[in-house]
């Protein structure tokens, strides 16, 4: 709207004033005021309209009929204000009705006062509106669109409010410093964290103020101020991101990070971490140790010999590999979890036995376990130390009222005589451990050179043996076992062969243990079962078989499935075939073996303890399961001239006959033996005195001689 309206008189006053000086200057002066005033009006950067004391409208700007939309050719002078309010109704740009808008703003005019207020439009614009009344009456309105101005507030404001809520929702705590170092945001968790006040800690609050504050407090354990805030200003300059752990007095870990901010200055976060540094520590421990025994494992083991090699030079180190013996009976006799149970008793006696902190037991996996043995002087002081293992490991085990045995042998690689780098020292000692195993139990042995032909030879008889039961190359041999009383020939015990083509007769004691070790046991047992339950079939009716079983055997799960089918099959009644177990097997008081035993002994199978008073708690098991037989071990005859040990086989020999089990003695060389054992009244008497290991031939043509000799007599 342009406002010549009100710049010039009418024509009349223009022709009546031409000639007047004055009066023509004065008319020039007034219109060069009001294009002035028509200039300034239509270039403000708001909206203004004017009206008079009648509430019509003198003037407004173009801004002003922009602002609201208007007609130009409605909105000119002298329309009245109420009409102006309809008409912004009429073309949609009021969001209230004419009456309601005139009602707002009627106070304002009449109380003649300047005042503003704000109006939103429909399309949702938002109007300051600056009112301001005139002495002659009316008043002019300055009209201002602030709507971007408010949605900027509101968008800083929402923003303020997600700030907020940020900090205040956050798991870390959080600080943040001005370019000039000094605090100027600090959120709640930062303060919960550390569990203090936020007075400790007040804006405008320095690095080095904070640092030296959680030190007084007693949060930090003793760091260099100095040092921190240097590094920490060091990184800034470099525009990188710090960060570093901090663990407190109380035993947490903080991970706190600083980041470098683009405008100056930095954010801190300070994240707790100490579970998960925890469990990190967990999983690393966890890879370096062994998780049943918590020893350190071989990966462990190793880094801590190389450790040791690179730190002796010249002073000597021993290494020694250690296998359990017996373990597998243990295992396989209480079952899995005892097995572990005495692993570990069996750690903590090793760790027991070593004088060094610098001395390392490892376990390397079932019952193997490894020692480092560090600043000894020569070999003295490790052959101490694996008597000191013998010993101590040899001491029985209790758990739950039940007693247990292993002993230990040990192989002892020195460096730097019998290696220079941890493979070869490894090896060597394995060698001398296996030597030692090969020679007996609870042993232990030095490495020598030569050693490794001994291991390959075993290994090649391990791959000969795998190879010779599909070959047919085992036999049985029998051994007669004589009743004292009578005289007579009442069974005989299945011995095991083999006829190598390479090796030539090899006897039991030279591979059974290898046997035993490859699980080999099984199936041989099972096929000296057959032959020997055959060939007692051809025999006279009151001759007895003797056969040998293993604890792997009855393990196995099939065993007395294997009997009945072995009876079976020969026709052998039950009551003829004895089957002679160890210590190792009666061990065993699990229900799956004292049921297999107890099945096998019910269809009239007899049971015999075999090696009788070697062991460590014979007398315990015949409490604990009836046997049909014992066997007085050979050694105890072999000695039976020495005082003691003829009380001792007197003692059995009596206990035998009080509990009604017969007594056999094995080893039986000469008749002095013999008289006594029947002077004693031992039952039975097995050994070479009495007829040596023979072929089944040689045993069915012995007893049909003893046969002839019985209907002739």
């Amino acid at each position: 709207m342009s406002v010549a309206h009100v710049k010039a008189g009418s024509a009349a006053v223009r022709r009546k004033a031409t000639g007047i000086g004055p009066v023509r200057r004065i008319a020039e002066e007034l219109r060069a005021q009001n294009e002035r005033f028509s200039a300034a009006v239509e270039n403000m950067s708001h909206g203004l309209c004017m009206f008079d004391a009648d509430e019509r409208m003198i003037i407004c700007n173009r801004n002003y009929i922009d602002l609201f939309r208007l007609d130009a050719q409605v909105t000119k002078p002298g329309i009245r204000f109420f009409d102006i309010l309809q008409h912004s109704v009429e073309i949609g740009i009021a969001s209230q009705t004419a009456e309601q808008l005139y009602a707002v703003r009627k106070p304002y005019i009449d109380g003649a006062k300047p005042s503003t207020y704000e109006e939103t439009l429909a399309d949702g614009r938002i109007i300051v509106i600056s009112h301001r009344p005139l002495a002659s009456g009316g008043w002019v309105s300055i009209y201002e669109d602030v709507t971007v101005q408010r949605r900027s507030e509101e968008e800083l404001k929402e923003q303020h409010r997600r700030f907020d809520a940020a900090l205040a929702n956050m798991s870390q705590g959080l600080l943040m410093y001005d370019a000039d170092g000094k605090m100027i945001v600090r959120n709640q968790r930062f303060l919960e964290l550390y569990n203090v006040a936020a007075t400790d800690f007040p804006f405008g609050t320095t690095h080095r103020d904070a640092l030296k504050r959680l030190l007084e407090l007693g949060i930090y354990t003793k760091i260099d101020v100095d040092s921190e805030v240097t590094r920490t200003e060091a990184c800034l300059r470099a525009g990188k991101m710090q960060s570093a752990y901090r663990y407190l007095a109380d035993g947490r870990t903080f991970l706190v990070v600083r980041q470098p901010m683009s405008g100056g200055g930095w954010v801190v976060t300070f994240d707790d971490v100490t579970e998960r540094r925890r469990a990190e520590e967990r999983m690393t421990h966890l890879a370096h140790h062994d998780t049943l025994t918590n020893l350190p494992n071989r990966s462990m083991f190793r880094e801590r010999l190389d450790q040791a090699l690179s730190e002796a030079k010249a002073a000597p180190v021993a290494i020694f590999s250690l296998d359990l013996d017996r373990f597998k009976a243990v295992n396989d006799t209480f079952g899995h979890p005892a097995g572990d149970w005495l692993l570990k008793r069996v750690a903590e006696r090793l760790q027991r036995c070593l004088r060094s902190d610098k001395d390392v037991v490892a376990r390397f996996g079932g019952d193997e376990f490894a020692i480092i043995q560090s600043n000894i002087r020569n070999a003295v002081d490790a052959e101490k130390l694996a008597k000191r293992i013998i010993e101590v490991i040899g001491k029985p085990y209790r758990d739950k009222g039940r007693e247990m045995h292993v002993g230990v042998s040990l192989g002892i690689a020195l460096y730097p005589s019998d290696g220079q780098d941890a493979d070869t020292l490894l090896t060597n000692a394995d060698m001398a451990l296996y030597r030692g195993k090969s020679e007996g139990r609870n042993i232990y042995r030095f490495f020598e050179p030569g050693m490794d032909a001994m291991v390959r030879e075993r290994l090649a008889l391990e791959a000969d043996l795998e190879a010779a039961l599909p070959r047919r190359e085992f036999e049985l041999d029998f051994q007669p076992i004589l009743d004292i009383a009578s005289g007579e020939i009442v069974g005989a015990e299945a011995l095991m062969r083999w006829r190598s083509p390479s090796r030539g007769l090899v006897p039991p004691q030279d591979f059974i243990a290898a046997a035993e070790e490859t699980g080999l046991i099984v199936q041989l047992g099972d096929w000296a079962l057959r032959k020997a339950c055959g060939v007692a079939a051809g025999w006279p009716q009151d001759v007895r078989m003797a056969v040998n079983v293993s604890a792997a055997q009855i393990k196995s799960g099939g065993f007395a499935r294997s009997v009945i089918a072995a009876l079976a099959f020969s026709g052998l009644p039950a009551s003829r075939l004895e089957l002679e177990i160890t210590e190792t097997v009666m061990m065993d008081e699990s229900d799956s073996v004292l049921r297999t035993l107890g099945q096998l002994r019910g269809l009239g199978v007899r049971i015999a303890l075999d090696d009788f008073g070697t062991g460590y708690s014979s007398l315990g098991y015949l409490r604990r399961f009836p046997v049909d037989k014992i066997k007085i071990d050979r050694s105890f005859i072999h000695d039976l001239d020495k005082r003691d040990t003829a009380a001792i086989v007197r003692t059995v020999i009596g206990l035998g006959a009080e509990l009604g089990i017969t007594v056999t003695a094995e080893g039986v060389e000469a008749e002095a033996q013999l008289d006594m054992l029947r002077k004693a009244g031992c039952g039975e008497a097995q050994g070479f005195l009495i007829g040596a290991p023979a072929r089944a031939s040689e045993m069915s043509r012995l007893l049909r001689s003893q046969e002839k000799l019985r209907r002739s007599g």
